[in-house]
């Protein structure tokens, strides 16, 4: 087991606030989470926002793909989705907005690089501006299910942190791969993961960081597994049997 397993808010603290909103940022730091995962995609001026869907009739009051739009154009668009009625009016973050934001905190932030379903030209590069700007390379980690993406994150900052995104069913002996490709982290889907995989990542120097963990008894595995991370949207409760599992020593 790991009992420094760390506990990431997906998209913020997704579960109860509007995903990937500075309200559900904010409230994933109160819950006393380690991180915070979210996702970046390019405006049609060039502006890196924070949004998980590429097109967005699904989470905002708007239609069509997020980079047909302007950044001031998105900026009149409410990202509230279903908790629009409870949360009112909640914009679409841009990076740099939560850059300054998390450089007065110590969360973790793994930030995945949108680009495997439409390939945005300099995202890698402007996310990576804004990161060096306020000083939070220590503290990101880049994911991307585009691996070569994230990788190529590397040739802007040599020693930046990279996870390999994969879904359910990951990808077998993902700890020699990581290892060969220069990925120090592996981030599956749970659904599928076993421990000897875990094992294996471990032993080639891997880091796993495991999502979406949103049931108990998935929680109890990965900690018994000595993962070393879980990406929840309900923080708050990760982070409460954490702190009960570990006093029971």
């Amino acid at each position: 087991m790991n009992k420094t397993m760390k506990i990431f808010a997906h998209r913020g603290f997704s579960g109860r606030y509007p995903q990937n909103t500075m309200l559900a940022f904010q409230k994933a730091l109160e819950s006393g989470c380690d991180g915070i995962e979210l996702d970046v995609q390019l405006t049609k001026d060039g502006e890196v926002v924070i949004i998980h869907d590429e097109y967005l009739d699904d989470l905002t009051d708007f239609t069509g793909n997020v980079r047909d739009y302007t950044l001031g154009e998105l900026k009149s668009c409410n990202a509230g989705g279903k908790w629009q009625e409870v949360y009112g009016f909640q914009p679409i973050p841009t990076f740099e907005e939560y850059c300054e934001w998390a450089s007065g905190n110590s969360l973790i932030t793994n930030v995945e690089i949108k680009s495997s379903v439409y390939y945005y030209e300099e995202l890698e590069k402007k996310t990576m501006e804004l990161i060096g700007r306020f000083g939070l390379k220590e503290r990101i980690i880049i994911s991307s299910f585009n691996h070569l993406s994230a990788l190529s994150c590397k040739d802007f900052m040599p020693d930046m942190k990279t996870g390999a995104l994969v879904g359910n069913g990951g990808i077998a002996n993902a700890g020699y791969y990581c290892k060969k490709f220069g990925f120090e982290c592996y981030h599956p889907g749970v659904e599928g993961l076993t421990k000897e995989e875990v094992e294996l990542c471990h032993k080639n120097g891997i880091e796993v960081n495991v999502w979406t963990i949103n049931n108990m008894d998935d929680l109890e595995n990965l900690y018994e597994w000595g993962c070393d991370g879980v990406i929840t949207n309900y923080p708050d409760v990760c982070k409460s049997w954490l702190k009960a599992k570990k006093a029971k020593g």
